[in-house]
């Protein structure tokens, strides 16, 4: 075994994924699904609502 390491020099393999811009998009795609699903699940919740009520009437 030797004792030397080897560092890369450079941007590594994959390092754009994590550059500002790069989080910033990717967050806020995310923050838009997120509230989309929010959307579907809140009007599921009337959905239901409304059934049950149209039921015990």
């Amino acid at each position: 075994m030797h004792g030397r390491h080897h560092r890369r020099r450079g941007p590594r393999l994959g390092a754009r994924f994590y550059e500002r811009e790069r989080v910033l998009e990717r967050l806020e795609e995310y923050q838009r699904d997120l509230e989309q699903e929010l959307a579907d699940v809140s009007d599921l919740i009337g959905r239901l609502k409304d059934a049950k009520q149209e039921g015990s009437s």
